[in-house]
């Protein structure tokens, strides 16, 4: 056998494998024009191979790539993890000596998962668009690979079912329970679509004063739900159970590194991560670390080394796009539309703070007190409903910050940022006059746009000269309207999303309302928000419309005091969001 020395290069190469649905990772070194499979030795990069009765021994970067596959974790060549992939393209894009060849980064910027078939989930009983399909896959498959992801889709687009595909899988396959951690105005919202999406998992919302202290009370539950300051302050419970999951919602409460509540989150231990938000990068490139240093601990380096290897410019964003795509899915509502209806109606019922459940109990208190049940009228309601609208209607109080005592508008905001953010014009319908002087101050002062109002005050006349301004601005812009005033009659095209901020009792005013935006010359999907508190009048008054839907055309159900008003007016002073039940 001859013995000779090669410096020839040894290449790292990279490819995507459909039928196994993975990554494949080999090394390379070549003899002359050709390049040959090199084999590891005991986990080893070895410093000779053997061609033809010829040994040649390598003296040029083997030492260099096994300090890459060390980094990444890696022993053996063959399928290697998602976080394992970016680990060693992180340490070779920084290394000169090492060549890659990377034939899997297209297919993982396209998502691998159209040639792959994985049926839904048994369990659940949504049925997804096809776009919704490819995100469940695609999360699957990432974390099949043993890793996180951000689910970055546009508002709208149903991220929530998507998840909750996913977790009836995980369960379906026998894997731990999930954690979800949501703003505390959402866990309702949550433990709802769970319900409604799913047959048979035991959901637990771990919420308030009368939360469980010890962590085996969590045995049994599939999907607990959690808030922000919850996760935070139960960090030592919430550490001593095996999630497998754990998923964030609003994903960008996060995106401040050295936040208590960032820092309290990281540290409890999952088998996978998931940060759900639509809008991923709002400001600086620290906000993407801290997302992905939740979802792919240490993949990322440390802080310090992120900021001084990713610019917070241009430049940076776009050397860090090859890393982020793999494991970032984001979808606009463009490029799906063909996949929607023309109108997306999307609920959602909200939660209410400790704070306000004690105010609008008095007011239900004071109101039961009074009643002697032949007087049931919906004047009755008026107090409870404005409450449910803001606080300072009833109370009167100037809030400097109006999310300060509203969990509705907290989510309002949060509404609007991300609607916002896409550049979108938003229409939005309350019945109180005090609701429009805060929205008209406070979020042209928060969000620096144009903020307009047509109500009963504002003159016929003047009413389209409004519209046409609001459809002329360029960017985004908010129309807040009453229902009544401006309910009927009035095109207002311009704008994508339409927010029902309290639910009116005729479902018809509702109905005329949307149809300003959904409506002939519109040439986009329209996102239709209806917010309500739960287990309050507005929870009645939403399933008083959802009922009459579903029995007569909306346009001849009124509200005239028959029995069945009656009964909504009854239950609606009988429901308690503090958890009483009067009989």
């Amino acid at each position: 056998m001859r013995i000779s020395k090669l410096g020839g290069t040894i290449r790292i190469v990279f490819d995507f494998a459909f039928e196994q649905n993975s990554i494949l990772l080999s090394l390379q070194v070549r003899r002359g024009k050709n390049y040959y499979d090199l084999c590891l030795q005991n986990s080893k990069v070895p410093d000779s191979f053997v061609v033809d009765d010829v040994w040649y021994n390598l003296y040029d970067n083997y030492q260099d790539v096994q300090e890459a596959l060390d980094y990444a974790g890696i022993s053996k060549l063959g399928s290697i993890s998602l976080g394992q992939y970016i680990k060693i393209r992180q340490f070779a894009d920084d290394n000169p000596n090492i060549e890659v060849i990377d034939n899997a980064a297209q297919a993982l910027s396209e998502h691998p998962v159209k040639e792959i078939d994985f049926a839904p989930p048994a369990k659940l009983t949504a049925t997804l668009y096809p776009y919704q399909k490819i995100g469940y896959q695609w999360m699957r498959f990432v974390i099949d690979s043993q890793c996180g992801c951000i689910l970055g889709d546009e508002m709208g687009l149903g991220k929530t079912v998507q998840i909750i595909a996913l977790i009836t899988e995980q369960k379906q396959e026998g894997k731990g329970p999930a954690l979800v951690i949501a703003p505390v105005s959402l866990l309702e919202n949550w433990k709802r679509e769970l319900e409604k999406f799913t047959n048979g998992l035991k959901v637990l919302v771990h919420h308030g004063s009368g939360r469980t202290g010890l962590y085996t009370d969590f045995d049994g539950y599939d999907v607990v739900i959690i808030s922000y300051n919850s996760a935070s302050s139960d960090q030592s419970l919430l550490k001593m159970v095996d999630w497998n999951l754990i998923i964030v919602d609003e994903a960008q409460n996060i995106k401040n590194p050295n936040a208590i509540r960032t820092k309290s989150i990281k540290r409890i231990p999952c088998h996978s991560a998931i940060a759900v938000t639509g809008t991923p990068f709002e400001n600086h490139m620290t906000d993407l670390w801290s997302l992905l240093d939740f979802i792919a601990p240490g993949c990322f380096g440390k802080l310090s080394q992120f900021e001084n290897e990713f610019t917070d410019d241009v430049d940076g964003a776009r050397r860090f796009e090859p890393y982020l795509t793999p494991l970032m899915l984001r979808r606009r509502v463009s490029e799906v539309a063909q996949d929607l209806p023309e109108r997306v109606d999307v609920p959602q019922a909200l939660e209410m703070s400790t704070k306000e459940i004690i105010a609008y109990e008095q007011q239900r208190e004071a109101i039961l007190s009074s009643f002697n049940g032949s007087n049931a009228t919906l004047p009755m309601l008026q107090k409870l409903r404005m409450y449910c609208t803001h606080p300072s209607l009833v109370d009167g109080i100037e809030y400097s910050d109006p999310s300060v005592c509203s969990g509705k508008y907290e989510r309002l905001l949060e509404l609007l940022d991300e609607i916002n953010s896409l550049g979108e014009k938003t229409i939005l319908f309350t019945s109180y006059n005090k609701m429009f002087e805060i929205l008209q101050t406070d979020i042209h002062k928060r969000f620096r746009i144009p903020v307009m109002a047509i109500n009963g005050s504002t003159p016929t006349v003047e009413r389209q000269h409004i519209i046409d301004a609001f459809s002329n601005i360029v960017g985004p812009a908010l129309l807040v309207l009453n229902p009544r005033a401006a309910g009927a009659g009035l095109n207002i095209t311009a704008a994508s999303r339409v927010i029902h901020y309290n639910l009116e009792w005729n479902p018809s005013l509702e109905d005329q309302a949307s149809a300003r935006a959904y409506r002939r010359g519109q040439d986009k999907t329209v996102f239709v928000y209806r917010l309500f508190y739960k287990d309050t009048v507005e929870e009645i008054i939403n399933e008083r419309i959802e009922k009459k839907r579903s029995m007569f055309d909306a346009a001849i159900i009124g509200t005239d005091g028959t029995t069945d008003n009656s009964e909504d007016i009854i239950r609606a002073l009988m429901i308690s969001p503090g958890g009483k039940q009067y009989d």
